[in-house]
């Protein structure tokens, strides 16, 4: 009778599991997640400084963040560059 009860108590177990990760994230969405994070610098939290940025790479984040902001400032200069050259035709 245990063996029964024990058989059916897994059999339940084992469905309840793989419900739990058929709701989970794609690999894909995971991946995205990643490269977001490393575009952000957040690659650089270690576990002795999680949720923040470590103090040792706090520097690197700044370089990257300033480089990223100017990048997207001279992307935003060039389309509005453009825009006002297609207008002026």
């Amino acid at each position: 009778m245990k063996k029964i009860a024990f058989a059916a108590l897994s059999i339940v177990v084992l469905a309840a599991s793989s419900s739990a990760f058929a709701e989970g994230k794609t690999r894909a969405q995971v991946y995205q997640e990643l490269i977001e994070a490393q575009q952000n610098g957040l690659d650089y939290v270690t576990d002795a400084s999680y949720p923040d940025v470590s103090p040792v790479f706090a520097q690197q984040v700044q370089h990257h963040k300033e480089a990223l902001a100017a990048q997207a400032a001279a992307a935003g200069h060039v389309a509005s560059g453009n825009a006002a050259a297609a207008g002026a035709n």
